[in-house]
């Protein structure tokens, strides 16, 4: 027997081995760091406003200062601005933030089944919705028993509350009219929610609508920090 060549072909052997055991190690690397990008949430954080402009960072990077229209290669595109607010567009998605306001989407969207609000200035979470298909701005509120909307929208969304029942409820301004009813829908981020039990509260006062317990009550809430997510239970 050759050992010159047994020995050869062993080195040539072993360093094929380990060229493909790399090779597959980079594979592996790649593909796990394909996968986390994919699945990496798109945070944004208003920081400042001007008209027609907005500041702010996404992703934790620096500030940039965005006009409205444009669009960044997170996804991020700014849709309007007011002294208060910047609307903008969070991959396809309509959200309105105030200065300081942060929020953070949910990584691949949660399969559809999640969402996370970031709190205002003031620690409230607002978010835009919808219900029976109308758009309507929601404030999170545990305190609610149901979802609640002003009649302004019922009557504009062509809900015809006065069918449900009548009630009376206390609010900052007094005693005010209600109605009790069911609402078709309920939609907030990629969650829809169908036969959710509602209040249309009648008279002014009401600016946004209430994001009550009877939505709430089928997530999974969790709070951490400024942060509030939210996951379909059934």
């Amino acid at each position: 027997m050759n050992t010159g060549l047994y020995f050869s072909a062993a080195k040539v052997l072993t360093r094929w081995l380990i060229c493909a055991g790399a090779t597959l190690s980079l594979t592996l690397a790649l593909l796990v760091a394909s996968a986390s990008a994919a699945n990496a949430a798109t945070s944004v954080t208003v920081v400042g406003l001007f008209p027609g402009k907005a500041v702010v960072v996404i992703n934790g990077q620096a500030p940039r200062t965005l006009s409205v229209g444009d669009k960044t290669a997170e996804g991020v595109t700014l849709l309007a601005t007011t002294a208060d607010t910047a609307t903008v567009a969070i991959d396809g998605k309509r959200h309105q933030l105030d200065v300081g306001q942060h929020y953070a989407a949910p990584a691949s969207a949660s399969k559809g089944l999640g969402v996370t609000l970031g709190a205002n200035s003031q620690g409230h979470f607002l978010s835009m919705g919808q219900v029976n298909g109308r758009t309507v701005q929601f404030l999170v509120d545990t305190g609610a028993t149901s979802v609640s909307i002003p009649s302004s929208l019922a009557d504009s969304s062509g809900i015809d509350y006065r069918k449900g029942q009548r009630v009376y409820t206390q609010t900052a301004n007094g005693v005010a009219t209600a109605y009790r009813i069911v609402f078709d829908s309920v939609t907030l981020g990629d969650i829809t929610i169908y036969q959710v039990d509602g209040i249309v509260m009648e008279g002014k006062g009401m600016e946004v609508a209430l994001l009550g317990m009877s939505f709430l009550n089928r997530m999974e809430m969790r709070r951490d920090g400024s942060q509030m997510t939210l996951m379909k239970r059934f």
